[in-house]
């Protein structure tokens, strides 16, 4: 890396943006996006930075950025720019097949985005699709895709169901369940979806001004919190937060579900949850499970985990992630089999890298079981005891 890249840092501003390095031949050779660019950059500066990192760094030669309104405005053109120019920093240790894409499908009555991998591309042709990726994180796609759900509502449920589903209660389902919402009206908001995830943000914004101020002004003022929570560190020095699961019932009946937390190794007692289980059949701890995790996906609001440990082995590991795979839902998880002499067991196709951490952090691991285990037992005593 030479001298003069250091210089550019004094340049760039604390501001979201896109940044890209560039090679000897002006080739791209990483993009990247981050909610302050300044801040960001400096970290490349750092020592100690991962060895991929630092290989990228010392083959640069030229530092351009371009910054945004807001993160999901680079989120946008971070995506857009991954795909013209497919840098080798940006798919080195991955294929294009596990990025991450956001498909709407143009043929429904009802369209609505749905998260997809890479992988699965095919099973979505373009002639009936619009495609938008490839995006590096799937909780930050999640997450905001949530987000504009408040400004453009678009239905998950099943149309015409004659009964308000839950989302629709919250406001975030224009009511399709219910027939509150003509197929014409609905499809408005899922072209101005289109529009956004297309790039053309400025053209939404001027549509918006004249046919929907109310919508124009909810879509400039959008809150990000929630993506901001997730904006990954360069290093990911350490894991910050796992999420412990346990199920607990009588004989197969009040059955509950632990959700506990540790932030850098120490129990997290105030972010600790009890789930009464209300759909999975008695004694079904899988589906228990399931219900479980759907449901705290559901709180956009708290911190996305970097690990999510099971107590079971792998049999509930391969259920719950054929299950969430079907919901194009992919979770770091990591299970605990007690009848494995304590052995961590991982769904198929899981990274070595992966593996490898959570065997280095197995001791907290055994500690986060514990935990579940007992404040599901305590969770579910305290809740059906007997006055």
């Amino acid at each position: 890396m030479t001298q003069p890249l250091k210089k550019i840092l004094a340049t760039i501003p604390k501001m979201p943006g896109v940044y890209f390095w560039y090679g000897a031949k002006k080739e791209v050779l990483y993009v990247g996006r981050a909610i302050n660019l300044k801040n960001r950059l400096s970290q490349y500066f750092q020592k100690n930075i991962d060895a991929r990192i630092a290989e990228m760094v010392a083959q640069a030669c030229d530092l351009k950025f371009i910054t945004c309104e807001s993160l999901l405005e680079a989120i946008i053109l971070e995506a857009s720019n991954i795909k013209k120019y497919w840098p080798k920093y940006n798919i080195v240790d991955r294929d294009d097949r596990s990025f991450i894409y956001i498909a709407i499908n143009n043929q429904e009555e009802y369209p609505r985005p749905i998260i997809i991998r890479g992988q699965d591309l095919k099973k979505f042709p373009s002639r009936a699709y619009k495609l938008f990726g490839p995006y590096q994180s799937y909780y930050l796609i999640f997450s905001a895709l949530r987000l504009l759900r408040r400004v453009f509502p678009y239905s998950t449920c099943r149309p015409h169901q004659g009964k308000a589903c839950f989302d629709y209660q919250i406001g975030l389902c224009p009511g399709t369940c219910i027939e509150a919402i003509s197929a014409k009206d609905y499809k408005k908001n899922i072209q101005n979806l289109i529009l956004l995830l297309g790039g053309q943000r400025e053209r939404l914004l001027k549509k918006l001004s004249k046919d929907n101020p109310e919508q124009a002004k909810a879509l400039r003022h959008l809150q990000e919190v929630s993506l901001l929570s997730k904006e990954d560190n360069l290093n990911s020095p350490r894991l910050q937060r796992i999420e412990g699961y346990d199920i607990s019932h009588f004989q197969g009946k009040e059955t509950y579900a632990s959700m506990v937390v540790f932030s850098n190794g120490e129990k997290q007692n105030t972010e600790y949850r009890l789930f009464k289980i209300k759909e999975a059949p008695a004694g079904d701890d899988e589906r228990a499970l399931l219900e479980t995790i759907i449901r705290r996906l559901r709180h956009e609001e708290w911190p996305r985990p970097d690990m999510i440990m099971i107590d079971g082995g792998s049999p509930q590991i391969s259920f719950l992630s054929r299950e969430l795979n079907k919901l194009n839902i992919i979770l770091p998880l990591v299970g605990i089999s007690k009848f494995g002499g304590d052995r961590l067991v991982f769904p198929k196709g899981v990274k070595k890298n992966f593996k490898d951490l959570a065997s280095i952090l197995k001791p907290t691991l055994l500690q986060v079981r514990e935990e579940a285990h007992r404040f599901a037992n305590y969770g579910r005593k305290r809740a059906t005891k007997k006055y």
